[in-house]
């Protein structure tokens, strides 16, 4: 498949978010949340495209990549397209690598089509659970508040901040006391992202719906990833967007970038299983396009 047909498909689902969102149908932009929190390895361009095309996958894998967990791609099953970076190796060879692990001193060079499964459209072992969620969430905010102490953002309580949940001041995040752990988590996400996206020039160049309305899809990315329930009031803030649909387009690769951030400061260790070079799983491709208290 040619690059510009790859392109084509990658406005196409930046197209649909937008026509469902001036239409009214919120659900959309939760489905891609949602799919920002799962796959929050690819790039926005990527992401996109797997919700766009699979809306309801939870683990995508090259085919290769499968086989070597002992599952096996079903008969008759349609893969996914995405984008697979390319990088010159010696002199008139190439591979396909996922970008943030090209070696110094080789090239990216383009990319091309490439396809994975999701796991429902596979058989075979059981995948192992590394770690599961089920409302706990207190090693969470202990390993997020140690990487925010290590990026000097200081977190405390007060019940001066009532009726808001929490507030971010420029290196400090405040809580109110005696949330439930989930809610408290949540929160803290939450101002995390303004911590992260919304000092300095940046402050003063957007409104303070654009800010409240990143921070809180930041946040309900990051929960959706980690299997946390986060209520209605994430889905409900977030249906502000349908007023401004161009400008949730054109933030979106922001809320990406923040929420696989986050997800990787709370899991430092993370391993990622990287396909072979025949299915790799891509790093950041083209990108078609340039909710508490905060």
């Amino acid at each position: 498949m040619k690059l510009d047909e790859i392109n084509r498909r990658t406005k196409e689902a930046v197209a649909y978010l937008v026509e469902s969102l001036e239409s009214g149908r919120s659900e959309v932009l939760v489905q891609y949340l949602a799919a920002m929190g799962r796959f929050h390895h690819y790039s926005l361009g990527n992401v996109m495209l797997i919700a766009r095309q699979r809306p309801d996958a939870t683990h995508v894998a090259g085919f290769r990549t499968w086989n070597s967990l002992g599952r096996f791609v079903k008969k008759g099953q349609r893969g996914i397209l995405i984008l697979a970076p390319m990088v010159r190796r010696k002199r008139g060879e190439h591979e396909s690598l996922p970008e943030e692990m090209v070696p110094p001193g080789r090239q990216l060079v383009g990319f091309r089509a490439a396809y994975v499964f999701d796991i429902s459209q596979t058989d075979g072992k059981d995948l192992p659970v590394l770690s599961e969620v089920r409302g706990d969430v207190t090693d969470l905010r202990e390993r997020l508040t140690a990487w925010l102490a290590e990026q000097a953002i200081a977190v405390s309580y007060s019940v001066d901040i009532a009726p808001a949940r929490g507030v971010s001041s420029g290196g400090k995040i405040t809580l109110l006391p005696s949330m439930p752990a989930a809610e408290e988590f949540a929160t803290l996400v939450h101002e995390v992202a303004h911590e992260l996206l919304h000092r300095g020039d940046r402050r003063l160049e957007t409104t303070k719906q654009i800010r409240e309305t990143e921070a809180e899809a930041v946040a309900f990315a990051v929960c959706e990833s980690l299997g946390l329930e986060t209520g209605s009031a994430s889905v409900d803030y977030i249906e502000l967007w349908h007023g401004d649909a161009e400008l949730l387009a054109a933030s979106l690769e922001i809320v990406q970038r923040t929420s696989a951030l986050i997800l990787g400061a709370l899991d430092p260790a993370e391993q990622r299983t990287p396909d072979d070079a025949g299915d790799q799983e891509p790093g950041p491709g083209p990108l078609c396009t340039n909710v508490s208290g905060g």
